[in-house]
Order: C-alpha cells, then sequence, then structure tokens
C-alpha cells in the first residue's frame, strides 16, 4: 500500500535517547546503561523522593484542588519561588519586582520560550553556546529563529576548562550576542569555571553587553548546596545588569516525567519586565497554551513548607554524595588497575556527567564486548553506577585503553 507519507525519510536515532533503545535491546545481563542523565539508586533502580511522595500525598488530600487550566504564565506560588531558589531569597532584583517567571516545560521548554522571546525581541539574533554542549542545545535556539555559533569551553589534553579560549572567544563575539552558559555541572563535560572565573567572564561579558543565558539543570546536584549552585547566576544579577535564566527540576527533585522547568528573565526595570511578561504569554499560548499543573503543584509545596524543603535538601545532599562517592570509587579502581593515563579529571569533574576522554573506538569496543552502553562522545552518567558496577566499568575501561580484549 502506498501511503502519502511514503516519501518521508527516517530520522536518525537521538544521539542520547538512541543509547537507552540499544541498552534495551541487549540481552546480557552485565548490561549497563551510562547514557541517559537521569539518577539512580546503588540498586540501579529509579529514585521516587520520599519529599515529593509527602508533597504528592498533601495534594491528594487537599479537597479543594480542581483541575482547572493554569493561566498562561502558570502556577503563581511556583514561579515566586523558583526565582527565589535560583536568585536568593534577598535578591535586589526579586525586591525591586525586575523579574519575570514564566512556568515552562521543563528545562528543554523553559530554553525554547526564551530562545523564541529572543528571536522576536531582542536586538541581536545570535547565541552562542560552548563547545561541546547539551546536543539539545544548538537545535532549540536553531528552531527558535537564532542563529548558533560556538566558544571553546572544553580542552582535551586537560581535560578541563578552556578558560583562555573561552574568554578570547567571548571578546571576539560582536557586541550584543546572546551567550549561553552552564550555571553549574557543565553537561557533557562536568567542568565548571572556578567563582574567581566566573567573575571574569562578568566583567568581560559585561565590558561588551554580552546577554548571559543561564541553563540551570542541575542546581544542588552538583555540589548538594542549593546555594553554591547558584552563585553564577547570583554574581550576574548582582551587578544590576540582564539576564535570562532557564530552570529545571527534572534532576533536583528526581520530577523527570513531570516536566517542571522554569524561565526567567532578569530586568533593568520592573516595567520593563512587565513588558516582557506581556510577550512571552505570546510566545507560550500558540505553543502550549499553558503549562501542566501537577509538577509544579509538587514544587511549590516543597519550596514553601520549610520541613518539607529542609527534607529536600538533605535528599538532594544525598543524591550529589553519592555521586560524588562514584566518582572516587572509579578513580580508585582505575589506579588500582594501573590503567594508563592521567584519571583525576574524573574526581575534579562535577555533576551527573563525567567526560572520559574515550574515543568513539573505545566506547564503541566498550559496548560490543562488555555490553556498557554510552554516548559515542564518552560521556558517562556517574548517576547511572555503583558500587556493584564500578569494577566491571573499570575493567573495560582499562581493555579499551589497553587495548586487551
Amino acid at each position: 500500500m502506498s501511503s502519502v507519507f511514503s516519501n518521508v525519510v527516517r530520522a536518525p536515532e537521538d544521539p542520547i535517547l538512541g543509547v537507552t533503545v540499544a541498552y534495551n535491546k541487549d540481552q546480557s545481563p552485565n548490561k549497563l546503561n551510562l547514557g541517559v542523565g537521569a539518577y539512580r539508586t546503588e540498586q540501579g533502580k529509579p529514585l521516587l523522593l520520599n519529599v515529593v511522595k509527602r508533597a504528592e500525598q498533601m495534594l491528594v488530600n487537599d479537597q479543594s484542588r480542581i483541575k482547572e487550566y493554569l493561566p498562561i504564565v502558570g502556577l503563581a506560588d511556583f514561579n515566586k519561588l523558583s526565582a527565589k531558589l535560583i536568585f536568593g531569597a534577598d535578591s535586589p532584583a526579586i525586591q525591586e519586582n525586575r523579574v519575570t517567571t514564566v512556568q515552562c516545560l521543563s528545562g528543554t521548554g523553559s530554553l525554547r520560550v526564551g530562545g523564541e522571546f529572543l528571536a522576536r525581541h531582542y536586538h541581536e539574533r545570535t547565541v552562542y553556546i560552548p563547545q561541546p554542549t547539551w546536543g539539545n542545545h544548538p537545535k532549540i535556539f536553531t528552531l527558535a529563529g537564532l542563529s548558533v555559533k560556538t566558544y571553546r569551553y572544553y580542552n582535551p589534553e586537560t581535560r578541563g576548562l578552556d578558560f583562555e579560549g573561552m574568554l578570547e572567544d567571548l571578546g571576539s563575539a560582536p557586541s550584543g550576542a546572546i551567550v549561553l552558559l552552564h550555571a553549574c555541572a557543565h553537561n557533557p563535560t562536568g567542568v565548571d569555571p572556578t567563582i574567581e572565573q566566573w567573575e571574569q567572564i562578568r566583567q568581560l561579558m559585561r565590558s561588551k553587553s554580552l546577554l548571559p543565558f543561564f541553563d540551570s539543570a542541575y542546581q544542588g546536584f552538583a555540589s548538594g548546596s542549593l546555594d553554591a549552585d547558584a552563585q553564577s547566576v547570583r554574581i550576574f544579577v548582582a551587578d544590576g545588569g540582564e539576564c535570562l535564566a532557564a530552570q529545571s527540576y527534572a534532576k533536583n527533585m528526581g520530577l523527570y516525567g513531570e516536566r517542571v522547568g522554569a524561565l526567567s528573565i532578569v530586568c533593568k526595570t520592573a516595567d520593563a519586565a512587565s513588558k516582557v511578561e506581556s510577550q512571552l504569554k505570546l510566545v507560550i499560548r500558540p505553543m502550549y497554551s499553558s503549562p501542566p499543573l501537577h509538577g509544579a503543584s509538587i514544587v511549590a509545596a516543597i519550596l514553601k513548607d520549610s520541613d518539607l524543603y529542609n527534607e529536600w535538601t538533605l535528599e538532594l545532599k544525598a543524591m550529589a554524595d553519592r555521586i560524588i562517592s562514584m566518582r572516587q570509587e572509579l578513580f580508585d579502581a582505575l589506579q588500582a588497575k594501573g590503567t594508563p593515563g592521567d584519571w583525576s579529571h574524573i574526581v575534579k569533574q562535577i555533576g551527573m556527567f563525567t567526560f572520559t576522554g574515550l574515543n568513539s573506538e573505545q566506547v564503541t569496543f566498550m559496548t560490543n564486548e562488555y555490553h556498557i552502553y554510552m554516548t559515542f562522545d564518552g560521556r558517562i552518567s556517574m548517576a547511572g553506577l555503583s558500587s556493584r558496577t564500578v569494577p566491571h566499568l573499570a575493567d573495560a575501561i582499562h581493555a579499551a585503553v589497553t587495548g586487551d580484549a
């Protein structure tokens, strides 16, 4: 039978989500998925936070709750509390009503709404993104109507930050260009600037009127401290300048499937913030009309209740600490095996991901011989590891590096 869509070409698998597709087809009992950035327990299972269960139970027990549409901008409490979480409760920008926050569909949706707003209302249509960056970033901004360019970020030789290259490229960017910055736990490299380096980046960007657009997917999940992980954003807000910030609660509350996020735009004046919000509504309305209620209600319940909030910070720190301990265990295992090379970057990098430095041939070898799945750039999710699986991964890395099949 012929179809009117028979000329449609099969699209390639998403490079990240495709890893899980291949993993699911593998019948090996030793298979290990280190591709997708989702937290796993020591037993390799997804984690539903206790505080999320408690918040959900409170919502279920609230007989006054209804399922009416939210406003276009989302749940008011959620927006207000999200801005406080990232900018700080005492932020002058919040106190002066210079921030507008809208609830969006997790981090991806927040970036897309921000990108489309900038394409319509900002004078510069070029966005600079780090090289490398999350694979979805260039697609999001291109489809939003922006022109995407890159700046140097990662140095493969040191497996650390190419700070000089970053400053040089941002210094060469046209005045007013948009610059995407990972707030913390850079994906995929796990390499972040120091606070001193962030200050230099801020000075350079402000001197050239570059517009910062922060992607904050891991606040509290990187170091275990919500405040420490927001420092990069806060130093840009503290100077009175303008910026954008996309937030996601997928990782730090384990709300992956609820698609809970926020876009905040910090303006120079309250009047500008009000006008910006009116235009954000015009971006959102024809896109998805209004955001979902349930996930945002969970987040708002946790952020506004001091007991729930404190419980969340403890669970969040426990997740971050487990990832940090996995880094140490993997490093120690490679050291014990005498695996050639310097593997100290594994413990120096931060957050969910480690950029191992393995090349695509080595990755393919590890998948074929050891049933270990990761993206071809050698990025692994440390959250997918456990004490039980670290030795298997260390064996595979050792064999891939030494050529011992």
